[in-house]
């Protein structure tokens, strides 16, 4: 394929903001700036969000400045609204994230509001972020499937993708949140987003939870995704989907991509390191099946 492909890495945000256990401060930026060292060229670095909602995510102001910076290396954080927009900015984050969703039932339950709404909520910080020098980059949740309402129709994938692409946003990431999507439906998906929105625009973010993952990420890279999001080790899930089990695994699509041809840039075995780490910090099996095959 001879291709490169950018890894988003979304671990220490994504990864962790589910995670039962108290996670210090330290402990966050040591993963950030050990993930950075491994050539990753984008690493979610945390969520300024309301700590009493998501309580993982308290102290990103502090990761942000405990963070080594390294060049090359960009280091988005989530942003719901402008408090947290501001807040990010205060803290020197260089890309901002906002989060909306395909289905209503979903957008309902995670952000209080409905999917117009949220746009709207958006268009401010998409704004500011402009005004500031700072790129926006956007989610859109439950691309796949909902905990709710079960299939989302494609259409409504198109819609929401096209306009928070139309407000500004630099990249629309396409989530399969709880992880039902096979290869054949994520094909058609960003098959069909990229017919109004330029596929360099556009980003996969799989969740593993029918382990389907790495088979959607492969569907969708041949359609034509140049960006796919990975959390380090499979960390990660979705606490409305039963039985998630994260993310697809950082070190399996790099591996995956490496074995096609592409170009990722990224240090395997300083990545499989990393992996090992975090899941030992964490006190959990290593959720990447490369990492388990290379550890014997």
């Amino acid at each position: 394929m001879n291709d490169h492909i950018t890894i988003v890495e979304v671990g220490p945000r994504d990864g962790l903001q589910n995670e039962k256990q108290p996670i210090d401060v330290a402990t966050k930026i040591e993963l950030v700036d050990r993930l950075s060292a491994c050539g990753l060229p984008f690493v979610e670095a945390g969520s300024f969000v309301s700590p009493k909602w998501v309580p993982q995510m308290a102290g990103s102001a502090e990761v942000m400045a405990g963070i080594t910076r390294r060049a090359g290396t960009a280091y988005p954080v989530l942003t719901p609204n402008m408090k947290g927009y501001e807040a990010a900015k205060e803290a020197g984050a260089d890309i901002v994230a906002i989060f909306g969703a395909a289905s209503e039932s979903f957008s309902q339950k995670n952000i209080n509001c409905s999917i117009a709404e949220s746009i709207e909520r958006f268009l401010p910080v998409i704004e500011a972020g402009r005004a500031d020098g700072k790129r926006v980059r956007a989610y859109v949740s439950c691309v796949l499937g909902c905990p709710y309402e079960g299939e989302v129709e494609l259409g409504e994938v198109v819609r929401v993708a096209s306009a928070l692409y139309e407000a500004g946003c630099y990249e629309v990431s396409l989530g399969d949140t709880i992880g039902v999507g096979t290869p054949a439906k994520a094909r058609a998906m960003f098959k069909a987003v990229a017919e109004s929105v330029p596929a360099s625009a556009l980003a996969c973010h799989f969740h593993d939870t029918y382990g389907q993952a790495l088979a959607n990420v492969f569907a969708c890279v041949e359609e034509g995704a140049r960006v796919v999001d990975a959390s380090v080790s499979g960390l990660g899930g979705c606490p409305y989907a039963k039985g998630a089990t994260g993310n697809v695994a950082t070190e399996d699509v790099v591996y995956m991509l490496e074995g096609l041809g592409c170009e990722t840039g990224v240090d395997l075995p300083a990545l499989m390191e990393v992996s090992r780490w975090i899941s030992a910090e964490l006190g959990r099996d290593v959720g990447s099946k490369v990492t388990r095959a290379r550890s014997g």
